[in-house]
């Protein structure tokens, strides 16, 4: 072997520390998780620059360990501290303070509230290939606990939000809108991503398809932008029920939660529903064609093995597929920032 084709750790020893690093990370998450929890950067946000007995009194914590709390946070790169003084980055500024649009941290809230402790089962459910959340041994089923209970619903409809909105704002901008008139969006939880499309092209109207009980959080979340009139929110089972017609059909963070029999049947119920020239627009953490690269999409099917009795996540090159056998002439993939892509169909 040649010098120039040597590993860039030859002659280095090996250590343990990204070993270490990843075995230990639920560390740095708790603390991160619990920070949001607590309201740590909308307090900042509120009142930047205060002393460490100051933001302690505000979030009402022990003095044992809140300065080895925050200075955690800062060692983290999740705050910054000047003279003994604490403050928000420019990120967690942005998009963990409750107040802003740009809130990010109602996925987090969930996952602090519900995934954290369903992933410690992940061994078990690797060896028995069963849910491991709130439905594991006969329980109650997550997505109809939900459903029952307003409040949960519109968490869960937020953290939806939370994850689509970098991938939202991308098709927005990468998708060629000015082609088509309409859109709706399947599975449309509070609507976020019509919500973007709408703001940015005038000409676009639609809606979202979702069951029934989310129409009151759709509608309080396309009337704060303004967009009543052009945005309607249309109930039903997209198992059941014929999917809405429309120009362009997504389905965001939808293919995953279900198996492979289920992603046949909504691409198919997509295609029928969709006119010639109309377009499909799939978007998940795709995972990298070559399997190695996209770890979170990765993991999110991972989640997806606690989450469901079937979903998984898949590759571009598995959708595409997925598509031409439901009759799409045209399909190709786009990434979309992040972790994200969009495979899109023409029919």
């Amino acid at each position: 072997m040649t010098e120039e084709h040597l590993p860039a750790t030859a002659g280095q020893p090996p250590t343990p520390e990204a070993i270490m690093q990843l075995g230990m990370g639920y560390w740095a998450s708790k603390t991160l998780l619990s920070a949001v929890e607590l309201g740590v950067f909308t307090v900042l946000a509120e009142a930047p620059d205060l002393d460490g007995d100051a933001l302690r009194e505000k979030l009402g914590l022990h003095a044992r360990s809140a300065t080895d709390f925050f200075d955690a946070l800062v060692a983290l790169g999740m705050l910054e501290r000047e003279d003994g003084r604490y403050r928000n980055t420019q990120d967690t500024e942005l998009f963990l303070d409750r107040a802003k649009p740009t809130y990010v941290g109602g996925m987090l809230e969930m996952s602090n509230a519900r995934l954290y402790g369903f992933w410690g089962s992940l061994t078990e459910g690797l060896q028995t290939g069963e849910v491991q959340n709130e439905a594991k041994g006969g329980g109650e089923d997550f997505f109809a606990a939900i459903y029952a209970d307003q409040d949960r619903l519109a968490q869960f409809a937020g953290a939806m939000t939370a994850i689509s909105a970098g991938a939202g704002q991308a098709i927005a901008a990468a998708f060629p809108w000015g082609d088509y008139k309409t859109v709706i969006d399947i599975g449309c939880a509070e609507g976020a991503l019509p919500v973007q499309i709408a703001l940015a092209h005038d000409h676009i109207s639609g809606g979202g398809f979702d069951l029934p009980p989310l129409e009151p959080v759709f509608d309080a979340h396309v009337a704060r932008f303004g967009l009543g009139d052009r945005l309607r929110f249309t109930g039903g089972d997209f198992f059941a029920d014929p999917l809405p017609e429309a120009d362009v059909l997504v389905m965001g963070h939808i293919l995953h939660d279900w198996g492979l029999d289920e992603k046949r049947l909504l691409l198919k119920k997509a295609y029928d529903a969709l006119p010639d020239g109309g377009a499909l627009i799939v978007y998940d953490a795709i995972i990298d064609d070559d399997r190695r690269g996209n770890a979170f999409g990765l993991l999110m099917s991972l989640n997806m093995l606690i989450e469901t009795t079937g979903g998984f996540d898949y590759t571009g090159a598995d959708c595409c597929g997925w598509m031409q056998e439901a009759g799409f002439r045209d399909t190709r993939v786009e990434h979309l920032g992040g972790p994200d892509s969009m495979v899109v169909g023409i029919k």
